[in-house]
């Protein structure tokens, strides 16, 4: 069982900077994909980044939106995964989930099978 607990949304205005931690229990990330979502009020939930290992060979993905100023990272020695948020729009404020799966990262959210709580991300213009 995995367990996954996001830590870091708040309220920042626009051009700031948020990182979002996820502390994982039960697992390594050598065998899991690491992604975060975000959700915001009336939309899908879509995938903002993500990586994954096949064997020595790491792969990250990120939304098209993002890319340039969201980082993805890990910490292997404590379990978490972090995101790093630079330039925050307004149109970034949602819900951001830390999501696993086995197997290599994708962006289709009903292949993850855990899922953190969720932590609000509220950029002000």
């Amino acid at each position: 069982q995995v367990q996954l607990v996001e830590s870091g949304g708040g309220l920042v205005q626009a051009g700031g900077s948020l990182r979002l931690s996820c502390a994982a229990s039960g697992r390594t990330f050598s065998s899991y994909a690491m992604a975060w979502f975000r959700q915001a009020p009336g939309k899908e939930r879509e995938f903002v980044a993500g990586f994954s290992w096949s064997g020595s060979i790491y792969y990250a993905d990120y939304l098209d939106s993002v890319k340039g100023r969201f980082t993805i990272s890990t910490d292997n020695a404590k379990n978490t995964v972090y995101l790093q948020m630079n330039s925050l729009k307004p149109e970034d404020t949602a819900v951001y989930y830390c999501a696993a799966r086995r197997g290599r990262v994708v962006s289709t959210a009903t292949l993850y099978d855990y899922w953190g709580q969720g932590t609000q991300v509220t950029v002000s213009s």
